[in-house]
Parts: structure tokens; sequence; C-alpha cells
């Protein structure tokens, strides 16, 4: 009955003025400039924690639009080395042109992947939704001949994703593993949520056993604790993984995690493009919606 009424609240939340959706979700979100992401990630640091900066927007028509994406993640890189931040960038291919430009993608992350080189940074390739999925897999490969600071993101809620993880980790592939976000049919992913956790757990033990680094990206008590059984289990090195969470979310998880020793880091989306965002994060976790309904009608009254 609970999850019939998140549902709704989230079709609700959808019809509230962007005002005051972002008003309720900017505890999710950095700010509109790289700045406000810049100045969290400082806090942040201050406490052992680490980032992944992501600018906002993925929905680009043109090249201009392309190429700007771009120009804004440079920008990030160029922020982590003027202030030493411990940080990495995350960017989503079709941000890059990915759909619309495959040479011009590939010339964009090409650019981005030296950059990062030349500042000893990391960047990750976002999933997207499973039209893209062979395309980002294919740019992880292009790249991974010549870059090792390059990594990708799975979803655990796809029935195909295990099958994906044996394959890439013949390249030493270096993940997110996550449970998956997009709203995807039947045929192609899992649906029932115990299932995506023992799936989420047999992809990361595939992983681990084969000794790539995971970023372990869970705000699930339940998978937060098999991981520690894993890690326990397999005897992994503390170098080998991380854990990853979203900003705002299930915070004194966070701090437990990184009280206990292992390496977190936190994803910190920052830019003007910040509403799509945060209706896919309300739809992830309608719980979000249901606080946002709360904290809206207890203002008013």
């Amino acid at each position: 009955m609970l999850s019939y009424l998140n549902k709704f609240i989230v079709t609700i939340v959808k019809l509230m003025p962007k005002p005051v959706v972002k008003f309720f979700s900017s505890r999710y979100i950095a700010g509109d400039y790289l700045s406000d992401a810049v100045n969290l990630t400082k806090e942040l640091n201050k406490r052992g924690i680490y980032t992944t900066i992501d600018v906002l927007g993925e929905a680009i028509s043109t090249r201009e639009e392309a190429i700007a994406s771009k120009n804004a993640c440079m920008e990030v890189l160029g922020a982590i080395q003027e202030h030493n931040l411990l940080a990495n960038l995350s960017i989503k291919p079709t941000q890059m042109g990915l759909m619309l430009d495959k040479e011009l993608c590939y010339t964009q992350v090409k650019e981005l992947l030296e950059k990062a080189t030349e500042i000893r940074s990391f960047v990750r390739l976002d999933m997207e939704d499973t039209p893209t999925t062979d395309r980002i897999f294919d740019l992880l490969k292009h790249f991974h001949r010549d870059y090792k600071n390059v990594g990708v993101v799975v979803q655990a809620y796809l029935k195909r994703t295990y099958d994906d993880v044996t394959e890439l980790n013949k390249l030493g592939t270096n993940y997110r593993l996550c449970k998956g976000i997009y709203i995807e049919p039947e045929r192609l992913a899992i649906k029932n949520r115990q299932k995506i956790r023992e799936n989420f757990v047999k992809i990361l033990h595939r992983m681990l056993t084969d000794g790539n680094y995971v970023g372990i990206a869970t705000h699930d008590d339940y998978l937060v604790k098999e991981a520690y059984r894993l890690i326990k289990e397999l005897n992994v090195p503390k170098d080998k993984f991380e854990f990853q969470m979203l900003l705002g979310v299930k915070e004194e998880l966070r701090n437990r995690i990184n009280a206990d020793g292992y390496k977190v880091r936190i994803y910190v989306p920052f830019g003007i493009d910040w509403y799509r965002y945060s209706i896919r994060r309300l739809q992830e976790n309608p719980n979000m919606a249901l606080h946002i309904m709360k904290n809206f009608f207890s203002k008013r009254g």
C-alpha cells in the first residue's frame, strides 16, 4: 500500500511548481554553480570523504550544446586541480554527444581523459537508459586501451549486467555498481526488489573475485552488510573498493561506513539543469517525494 502511495506522491510532485521542487530537492544538489560543488567538496574532504562531481544536463540536441557540456566538465577538472580536491569527474556520454555525433563524442571524451591524466584524476562514464548501453561500453573499450583513468557504471537491475561484467572484467574495468534508476521494460530489467539485491551481490562477488576496482554504490543497509561480508570473506584489500552514495541521502549510514575505515565517495551534482535530475531521483526513491510533500504542507501550515 505504501509503495502505491509513494508512486502517487511522485506524480503529484511532478505537478508542483518548479521552485517548490527545487527548494525541497536542494539537499541532493550542490547548487547552480561550480563554486557550489567545490565548496561542498572541500567540506566533505575535511571529513575524509571523497566526491565525484557531475555537471547536470543530459538532453542535448546540438553540437554547440555538447561542446558547452564538455567545456563545463573541463572547468570541473581545472577546479579539482586548482583546489587540490579529493574528487573526480562523472560524465554522461549523451551529454558529450554520444547519440548525436559519435566522432564528436569520442573527441570530447578524449580531451577530458587527457586533462584528467595530466592532473592525475579520473573520469567515470555514467550509465544511462538501455538504448545507450552498448554504445557506452564501446566508448569504454575504445579508451581503456590507452587510458587507465576511465571507468563505467553498471546497473544490477538489468538482466544483461552479469554477462557484461564477466566480459568487461577481462579488461580490468573500474566500476561503479548500482541498482539502477531508469524505467526499463520487464524483458530487460528485474522488477523484484529482493532479486535485484541478489543480482547486485552476485555481480559484486564476481567483480571482487576477479580483482576489479569497485565503487559499491548503494544506500541499502542490506547491501552494505552483504558488501562487508564479501570484503571480509574474500579478504579484499581496501585499495580495491570504495562505497559511493548520493548527496543528501542516508548521511548517517555514510558516516558509519566512513567511521568503519572504508573509503566513501559522494556523488555531487551541480548546474542549472537540476529539474530532470530531481525527478529521476524521486522516481528511484519515492520516499524522497513523501518527505517533500510532508515538508511542503508543514511549511504551509
